[in-house]
């Protein structure tokens, strides 16, 4: 049974920086895409980050957000720097198994944690 754990959300002032930890586990393969989500309130999931062989980034993120996996601790990381207050949202690790491929369309990946909240305000 595929698991995803996020952690490491909470409230940070505008500039701060955050790391998330998504902590995986029940996967029969290695191979597999890993992305973050986010949704604000209001707003729909949009994808921000995802690793499988490569990385990819939103626009809105790129330069600000790093992610990386230990695969040794079956985890995917989020660094998040220089946060802003449209950076503020739940935020969400999937998994896509069955297509392996980065992809930022929440339909195709297969397995959700339950998400962390980050607030970014003074």
């Amino acid at each position: 049974q595929v698991q995803l754990v996020e952690s490491g959300g909470g409230l940070v002032q505008p500039g701060g920086s955050l790391r998330l930890s998504c902590a995986t586990s029940g996967f029969t393969s290695d191979y597999n895409a890993i992305a973050w989500f986010r949704q604000a309130p209001g707003k729909g999931r949009e994808g921000v980050s995802c690793i499988s062989n490569s990385t990819y980034y939103s626009e809105s993120v790129k330069g600000r957000f790093t992610i990386s996996r230990d695969n040794a601790k079956n985890t995917v990381y989020l660094q998040m720097n220089s946060l802003n207050a449209e950076d503020a949202a739940v935020y969400y690790c999937a998994a896509r198994v069955r297509r392996p491929l980065c992809s930022f369309l929440k339909w195709e990946y297969d397995y959700w944690g339950q998400g962390t909240q980050v607030t970014v305000s003074s």
